[in-house]
């Protein structure tokens, strides 16, 4: 018996089946111990935009490393690094003169969040805002806020209540936002939590004309609009840094991380509008804010990240995500003509899902999917996950839909 606890997985099964050993990445493939080769589908997971093994960004922070791998970032303590990223985002972040404060992973960015946006409303005079809003189907990580925010019920099964002022709204539904802001009282509502494409619960895209719908309620009852970006950051959105950039959204916060370093270390970020932020900054106003983690700013992520976002910039990625886009849509869409699909979900970003009529066969269907050179995980309620690194080309693609079409069929898995 290994002493691994793997996250979200029943353990019975992996110490029964045994595990599935990734020992290195090339471009939009990975390879297991023994050396087999398969197409990445979830880019590790959403995260590896830029695509695998970039010698590049491991020299990178092995400069930095050698120089200085880390240091706190509390008080008025910085790294050049932290100070550089902060900068960069800054430029590219949707609304002009955004803050950034650093964070771990999507999990923090999200809890960072929900914690800034009561802790705002408290140094605006209005503390009885608390209420944080999620919708139906969403992810937002696993920590308190995160968790009680998703509108997945099993991830929330058997904790008992973790955040009292937690509200789910549907996830397609800019009316149900207000009634809900109505019924719970516009005065007590602190926040609305959207991701501009649902991720981890199912892959859907956003229906027309509803994230400008939602934007429009969240200024008229003054409630602060967090977009979560933390798949949907740093171009899988396809031809901009931000989906709140695609949508004209200009979110009052927005939650970062994963492609954020594509994922070669963990970093996350939290932009923060200057509406939010300008209380926190009043010279002379003695705010302090008693949030952070020990790897704030951490120096060589922020290497990392720098040079993830150059790559990104230097290779013409925003617009590669885009082919992606369109190519995604092209290759998968007429898989929901077979009898086992229900659907496919694609159309905005370098994002898609097959969903399966029966739902239940989607874990074993993504397994299957190995033994025809793909790599994947069952997404949703019955999803198929399709997120690659934006460097897959349209011929892998190609690959990549004919193997979803063979494991569909129950065709022979292709001889080594």
């Amino acid at each position: 018996m290994g002493a691994l606890w793997h996250p979200f997985s029943d353990m019975g099964a992996v110490e029964r089946d045994g595990e599935f050993v990734i020992a290195r990445g090339e471009g939009a493939h990975v390879f297991d111990a023994d050396g087999t080769r398969y197409l990445d589908a979830t880019a590790g997971l959403w995260f590896t935009n830029i695509g695998h093994g970039r010698t590049e960004l491991g020299e990178v922070a092995a400069e930095q490393m050698g120089k200085l791998a880390a240091y706190s970032t509390f008080g008025d303590y910085v790294t050049e690094p932290a100070v550089q990223l902060a900068e960069r985002l800054a430029g590219i972040a949707p609304v002009p003169g955004s803050k950034v404060y650093f964070t771990s992973g999507g999990s923090d960015s999200v809890d960072t969040a929900a914690k800034l946006a009561r802790r705002y409303w408290n140094e605006v005079g209005q503390p009885a805002r608390t209420v944080v809003i999620g919708r139906e189907k969403a992810y937002h990580g696993m920590h308190f806020a995160g968790t009680a925010l998703a509108g997945i019920p099993g991830n929330r099964e058997g904790y008992g209540e973790l955040v009292a002022d937690a509200a789910t709204v549907g996830w397609d539904s800019a009316d149900d936002l207000r009634a809900t802001i109505e019924r719970v009282g516009p005065d007590k509502v602190a926040a609305f939590f959207c991701e501009p494409v649902i991720g981890a619960g199912g892959v859907y895209p956003p229906p027309d004309g509803y994230l400008a719908d939602v934007r429009k309620v969240c200024t008229e009852y003054d409630v602060l609009f967090v977009a979560d970006e933390v798949v949907t950051g740093f171009g899988r959105i396809g031809g901009a840094w931000f989906a709140s950039g695609r949508f004209g959204l200009e979110p009052d916060i927005i939650t970062t991380a994963k492609g954020l370093t594509s994922g070669y270390l963990p970093m996350g970020a939290v932009l923060i509008a200057p509406k939010v932020s300008e209380p926190f900054f009043r010279r002379d106003a003695g705010v302090w804010w008693r949030h952070g983690y020990t790897y704030s700013g951490h120096a060589a992520a922020a290497a990392v990240a720098l040079a993830n976002l150059d790559i990104i910039e230097r290779e013409g990625l925003l617009d590669e995500a885009t082919r992606l886009e369109s190519t995604l849509a092209a290759k998968l869409a007429p898989l929901a003509q077979h009898e086992r699909v229900l659907d496919v979900r694609c159309g905005t970003g370098a994002l898609a899902a097959v969903q399966l009529s029966s739902p239940a066969e989607a874990m074993a269907l993504a397994k299957t999917l190995r033994s025809h050179g793909v790599a994947t995980r069952a997404v949703g309620a019955g999803g198929i996950q399709v997120s690659p690194a934006f460097v897959m080309t349209d011929a892998e693609v190609d690959e990549l839909a004919a193997a979803i079409t063979a494991a569909l069929d129950g065709s022979p898995a292709p001889t080594p």
